[in-house]
């Protein structure tokens, strides 16, 4: 595509009409009374030529219309307005008007849309919020400036280079902790309610690489967070799975992939990631406008899990390429999904560059799951819906039991527990033990819960000794609902 470049005069502003006008379908407005129409050499021909004629003449129109209506705007507007400004909101009007992720990428979007794809940018290495008008820190990246500085979760910082950033939003503060590679940065960090007083670091900015993919073993249930999906993602997808498999080992009964609140990607990671748990079938396709078949996109042998049961958790927040991989592993009936029903994105963008800096993003296609179910405005349904909530310990009167009675008969099978020790169930599974199990009563992630407590019960329940030889083995999860 040739470059475009914003208009100084009319003249130059009708030619980046023009080319942009070019491609879209003739305005609905008839041709011009009386307009000539070049006779055709033969009549095989007049047809064509016709139709061409009538689109020429409603090309004109629409852009002499364009073109007075520039003219006015910067000759009669309140404030002086730039040709540049004009031509932008021009054609960020144009697509923004298609539908809500069409767009126009200037110079900065442009950027921040490769810093988000590529997954590195120049920093510190820190997950940062905003709260009471100061940038706190989630957690540092591992192996980054902040973290061989010491940074905590909790941290405030309340200056960058001397510049206080009460008053920035949280996008001007990052945009301030980044910069080039090797420039040095100086922040002021309040730690704690009983720190005397801030302090300064001084840090150098490294290349950071992003983490789109987390885990931690929930007793011996390997969790995976998916936050987004970057270059970054499948590499740490792999680096995940392989970590939980050394860590819990022979005791690993399954896996729960966290895709809440993820707002999707690249399509090409989202299709790895589904790959990584699918031995064959189909992953995803997608169609253009004329409903034809454009990708189509099939899973490969090779299952990073080893067919362990995997629970996949949704909510409202899970959106696009996140709504392809749990629409996949749901309809090849490799996962369980559990939550609520997810965002509803389904299509395709396409980033189509016009300069060097600036680029257009327009909808090319719908993506449809394996089944062929479009989710767009719609979302995916979870198998199990399950709402978050907040637990709270409810406080339970002493009751008594058998063994409390006065001059009950002791149990025969088993010998006589030491003084002040538990009853316990002889012969009973021994429970998988969870942060729950840990740490009852506290605030916990609700949903997460009854994830594992689904990978837990199926676990317990393939080693009845009453089930048919072969089920004991790992296997995926089908779940079957109706409506």
């Amino acid at each position: 595509m040739n470059d475009r470049k914003s208009a100084t005069s009319t003249p130059a502003l009708l030619a980046v009409s023009l080319a942009l006008l070019a491609p879209l379908p003739a305005l609905a407005q008839p041709p011009a009374s009386g307009a000539p129409v070049q006779a055709a050499a033969n009549s095989s021909s007049k047809a064509p030529n016709t139709a061409a004629a009538q689109q020429s003449a409603m090309d004109e129109r629409a852009l002499n219309l364009f073109s007075e209506v520039f003219e006015r705007v910067r000759g009669q507007y309140v404030e002086k307005v730039t040709d540049e400004q004009l031509v932008k909101a021009a054609i960020n009007g144009m697509l923004t008007s298609l539908d809500p992720h069409s767009s126009f990428l200037d110079t900065e979007d442009f950027a921040e849309m490769q810093v988000q794809t590529r997954g590195e940018f120049g920093g510190l290495g820190i997950e940062v919020t905003l709260e009471n008008g100061l940038v706190k820190v989630i957690s540092p990246i591992d192996d980054t400036p902040a973290a061989r500085a010491g940074f905590q979760s909790g941290d405030l910082i309340t200056q960058i280079d001397g510049e206080p950033v009460m008053g920035l939003s949280l996008k001007q503060a990052v945009d301030k902790m980044r910069g080039p590679v090797g420039q040095p940065i100086k922040v002021m960090v309040r730690r704690g309610v009983t720190e005397a007083a801030p302090f300064e670091v001084s840090l150098t900015r490294e290349v950071i690489k992003s983490q789109p993919v987390k885990q931690r073993a929930e007793g011996n249930v390997g969790y995976i967070r998916i936050t987004g999906f970057s270059r970054q993602t499948q590499p740490g997808l792999e680096k995940a799975v392989q970590t939980l498999q050394n860590e819990i080992g022979s005791k690993l009964i399954g896996y729960v992939v966290d895709l809440r609140n993820n707002p999707g990607g690249l399509l090409d990671q989202a299709v790895s990631v589904a790959d990584s748990f699918l031995d064959k079938g189909n992953i995803v396709s997608t169609r253009a406008r004329d409903g034809v078949e454009t990708q189509r996109f099939d899973a490969t042998n090779g299952d990073l899990t080893k067919g362990l049961p995997i629970v996949v958790l949704v909510n409202g927040g899970s959106a696009s390429a996140s709504e392809i991989v749990a629409g996949a592993l749901q309809d090849q009936h490799r996962a369980v999904l559990l939550g609520t029903q997810t965002f509803g994105k389904g299509s395709v963008q396409t980033i189509m560059p016009l300069t060097e800096q600036k680029a257009m993003k327009i909808t090319t296609a719908r993506y449809y799951t394996p089944s062929g179910r479009s989710i767009q405005a719609l979302g995916v349904t979870p198998d199990i819906t399950v709402e978050q909530a907040k637990l709270e310990k409810v406080a339970q009167a002493p009751t008594r039991k058998e063994a409390d009675l006065r001059g009950a008969l002791s149990n025969d099978t088993v010998a006589k527990p030491p003084a002040g020790a538990a009853p316990g169930a002889p012969g009973a599974p021994a429970p998988v033990t969870t942060k729950s199990d840990a740490a009852p009563g506290s605030a916990e992630d609700y949903q997460l819960q009854r994830a594992v407590d689904l990978l837990v019960g199926t676990s317990l329940f393939r080693q009845l000794p009453g089930q048919a030889p072969g089920q004991a083995s790992p296997s995926p999860m089908v779940t079957k609902t109706s409506g």
